[in-house]
């Protein structure tokens, strides 16, 4: 039996290091909020699946007179978003069923492609955990504070070669991330692949996208005006 479809859209911070006024997921990319470009990708790669916004409490009423008013057609449940990343998930896994594999996405990566989002739920059907990573390009420096607070080398060498960046969408049989979620709250889980692996979930890695970055400062968005 096919597994139905489900996508968290993560869109409940409040853009802190963005450092305007609007929440970095309604600010506009190309006349549209980032939010909205996100959605849009997904519901164009995989017409049948199942949209949970996750939305903080303050905006929930400002994205659905939005999307009336624009006509922005969207079957989506808004679920309130949580004290972390790992309670608005939560919140949300609440109106995934068993069965079903449910992607966990950031709303401020709107820049993913069609083609990677359906490749992602095509690999997902096997495995109980997908994580989409990127090889890091940049040398790697393990630095420590001295006494007056400067950097400086801690003499550790590091092997580029075995660290990847982790991206979203991340995909998961959902009765597996919803127990995974049971867990209690550590500030480690920064994801929901440290959440999946912590409980013992085996996770599957695949090639990301290079362009899908997550938009999180001023320049991250002036980059994401011009690749769009």
């Amino acid at each position: 039996m096919e597994r139905k479809k489900y996508l968290i859209v993560t869109a409940g911070g409040v853009g802190t290091r963005m450092g305007t006024a609007v929440p970095k997921q309604f600010l506009e990319l190309g006349g549209k909020p980032i939010l909205r470009i996100t959605i849009e990708k997904f519901m164009a790669a995989v017409p049948d699946l199942h949209i949970i916004t996750v939305l903080p409490e303050a905006n929930v009423t400002t994205w659905r007179q939005y999307c009336i008013k624009e006509n922005f057609t969207c079957p989506q449940r808004l679920v309130k978003g949580g004290f972390t990343r790992f309670h608005s998930v939560k919140n949300a896994l609440a109106y995934v069923p068993d069965g079903a594999i449910v992607a966990v996405h950031d709303g401020v990566r709107p820049l993913i492609s069609a083609t990677t989002i359906k490749r992602l739920f095509d690999e997902a059907d096997t495995v109980e955990a997908l994580i989409p990573v990127m090889p890091v390009t940049d040398t790697l420096k393990v630095l420590d504070k001295d006494s007056s607070g400067k950097l400086v080398s801690s003499g550790e060498e590091v092997d580029r070669s075995r660290f990847f960046g982790a991206q979203t969408p991340q995909i998961f049989w959902s009765e597996r991330l919803k127990k995974a979620y049971t867990q209690g709250y550590d500030t480690l889980f920064t994801d929901d692949a440290s959440v999946a692996e912590r409980y013992g979930i085996r996770l599957t890695f695949t090639e990301g996208e290079r362009y899908n970055i997550k938009i999180t400062t001023p320049e991250d968005l002036t980059l994401a005006n011009a690749l769009l």
